[in-house]
């Protein structure tokens, strides 16, 4: 699925698509270059999902952690993880990646390619390109 959006008044409608798209599946993977909108996006999914706390980008502390209440009056957690910073696939195991990868909550990780190599099978991948200045190709595999 392909989606352009020219506005970031797109992005609750465009939240809403790609949730329904990905149905059960809840590891997200985020590529596209630096200010392509991969935190922009994860915030609008975030609050489709419920997060009620500000969700910032992870850069410089690697993980941020959000709590999710669904309609049911349920809690559980949400982690937002960017290996920008990272070298090495060591380094992401360090810092316990894997228990991320196969517990049952969501987990948006940007920059993922480092650790290809010990991802879950049946992740969401999501490329997000610069068209023009507001103007955006989201790619949904």
């Amino acid at each position: 699925m392909e989606l352009v959006i020219e506005s970031i008044d797109q992005l609750p409608e465009t939240a809403r698509l790609l949730l329904d798209h990905a149905a059960d599946r809840k590891k997200w993977l985020f590529t596209g270059e630096i200010g392509a909108g991969k935190t922009t996006l994860i915030q609008s999914i975030c609050d489709i999902l419920g997060v009620k706390d500000k969700v910032t980008s992870p850069t410089f502390s690697l993980i941020n952690e959000y709590s999710i209440i669904n309609k049911q009056g349920q809690s559980s957690q949400l982690s937002h993880i960017d290996l920008y910073r990272l070298n090495k696939l060591e380094e992401a195991v360090d810092i316990g990646i894997e228990d991320y990868l196969y517990d049952e909550n969501y987990c948006f990780i940007e920059w993922p390619d480092l650790i290809r190599p010990i991802l879950p099978d049946n992740v969401v991948e999501i490329k997000l390109e610069i068209i023009e200045n507001s103007k955006r190709k989201i790619i949904f595999l």
